[in-house]
């Protein structure tokens, strides 16, 4: 059985492009960034090419491109820096951020560093805007990062960042945005958008695991949250991931390359599957938004309670379809989505989670959509 994978938003197969940029720096140029000699001059070069490269994508200087190990230090770095270095005392979020934030800033509230406000949420999951002007002015002055995430993980709401932006800078507030749903997906214009935090995993663009950055707007004045060395500016002690830092370079290149077709060979595989399903499996609805304007790799469908739901992720796993049932980063636990019971909690019946990459395709689409069809008895059985 050749199955399919519709779990892009957990993790993205690595584009061969990439893999082919990465393998000289795992054989051959092995040198680390910051040693003097020849060995490590070449290393170094490769990582400040990477920089740049990256930079230049989303139109900001290469100092203000950090290096991480993906988007949870990045989120973490952020939050925890502010309070601890730029006189933050409020922190302003949602109760449907990736746990990289939400679970921070509850940490944060529990040590007393700082307060933190829940600004209400419409049902598809977006901020409300007027909450949010309200939280600003109430806390204005006092040292204020609002964090909201381009578009949730889970339901694919998308946030328009240059409207939270201004808002966020017209109380003299800093503002955040974990963006690693979307990065690779939209362009961005850093040097325009007002925004001081943004931040990436290379494993969501079709890049290698271990690896992303964090943007930080020149002058922000935050130390490092790792301390041991001089590396990233003296922003982040340790030896750079230098073979993913290459790698995250190129997916993003390549991203960026390949924007406009891969944006709509992905969306017409959202809006496949949306049709099918109403067409063919009675009582399905769809969690967040859907309009175009939500991001295109994400679906969150609803099924009925009828008995099946309780079992369908497990079900779908026995097609051969990968998918979630809410954020990969807590599968396997028995807890559920956290932001389903935020927006949902009464709901009934199971929501599955298909998030769409460039290498699925429309058959994969028909195929889980019949899958799900013999799941809930709806496709006649062949004798």
């Amino acid at each position: 059985m050749e199955r399919i994978y519709f779990d892009n938003a957990a993790t993205t197969a690595i584009d061969p492009e990439v893999f082919d940029a990465m393998v000289p720096f795992l054989k051959e140029h092995y040198g680390n960034p910051s040693s003097i000699h020849a060995f490590g001059r070449r290393s170094r070069a490769a990582i400040e090419q990477a920089r740049r490269s990256i930079a230049g994508l989303l139109n900001c200087m290469p100092g203000e491109i950090i290096f991480t190990s993906g988007g949870t230090e990045a989120d973490n770095m952020v939050l925890m820096c502010s309070v601890r270095d730029l006189g933050v005392k409020h922190i302003i979020t949602s109760r449907i951020e990736h746990h990289a934030v939400e679970l921070t800033a509850e940490a944060i509230a529990q040590e007393g560093t700082a307060k933190v406000h829940w600004v209400r949420l419409h049902p598809d999951g977006m901020p409300d805007m007027t909450h949010l002007e309200e939280l600003l002015k109430v806390t204005e002055g006092e040292g204020v990062l609002v964090s909201l995430m381009h578009a949730n993980n889970e339901l694919g709401t998308r946030v328009d960042l240059s409207e939270v932006g201004v808002l966020c800078h017209r109380f003299g507030a800093l503002f955040h945005s974990d963006t690693v749903q979307t990065m690779g997906h939209y362009p961005f214009d850093l040097s325009t958008l007002e925004i001081d935090f943004v931040t990436c995993s290379a494993h969501k663009l079709h890049g290698p695991k271990g690896v992303g950055f964090l943007y930080m707007r020149s002058g922000a004045g935050m130390k490092p949250m790792f301390l041991g060395g001089a590396q990233e500016r003296n922003m982040r002690g340790g030896t750079e991931n230098m073979a993913g830092i290459v790698g995250l370079a190129k997916a993003l290149e390549i991203a960026y390359r390949d924007l406009e077709e891969h944006h709509r060979h992905i969306q017409g595989l959202k809006e496949r599957m949306m049709k099918r399903l109403k067409e063919e499996v009675p009582g399905v609805s769809f969690n967040g938004d859907v309009s175009e304007q939500s991001l295109y790799t994400v679906l969150n469908v609803r099924f009925p309670e009828d008995g099946k739901s309780e079992m369908l992720l497990y079900n779908l796993d026995i097609e051969g379809i990968a998918c979630s049932g809410g954020s990969a980063c807590s599968s396997g636990s028995n807890k559920g989505s956290h932001v389903q019971e935020a927006l949902y909690p009464d709901a009934e019946g199971a929501s599955i989670r298909f998030s769409f990459g460039r290498f699925n395709t429309m058959e994969e689409v028909d195929r889980a959509v019949t899958a799900l069809k013999r799941i809930f008895q709806l496709e006649p059985v062949k004798a």
